[in-house]
């Protein structure tokens, strides 16, 4: 199957369960694949034919801003259930990063795969 990527997509939102982490926005970084047929959408070239990457990163954007998750989990498990509602898409690889999680680490990672 073919795959659309987001990636490293950065949003600040608030995440976490320490008081301190539920004062302020602190950046996640998520990367998406949607995997879905691209062979028609390629030999047509038009827009209509695929997935619309744009509208997808856009609403994952505008939940994500706006949300107040405690787990990176349950972000990813939202964005996972965004991407499946897309017409075409039959599963999705979701990762959030989330940089401050860890002491002497460059980030906390969870990664999911749901499907139809």
């Amino acid at each position: 199957m073919d795959r659309i990527k987001i990636n490293d997509l950065s949003i600040r939102t608030i995440i976490g369960t320490e008081d301190y982490e539920r004062e302020s926005k602190q950046e996640v970084i998520v990367n998406v694949t949607l995997f879905t047929d691209v062979s028609v959408a390629g030999s047509a070239d038009e827009l209509e034919r695929t997935v619309d990457y744009s509208k997808v990163k856009n609403e994952i954007y505008e939940m994500a801003v706006n949300s107040e998750f405690k787990l990176i989990e349950s972000l990813a498990e939202e964005i996972a259930r965004i991407a499946l509602a897309e017409d075409g898409v039959a599963r999705t690889k979701v990762s959030v990063q989330k940089p401050s999680a860890l002491r002497f680490t460059r980030s906390a990672e969870v990664e999911i795969v749901r499907e139809i």
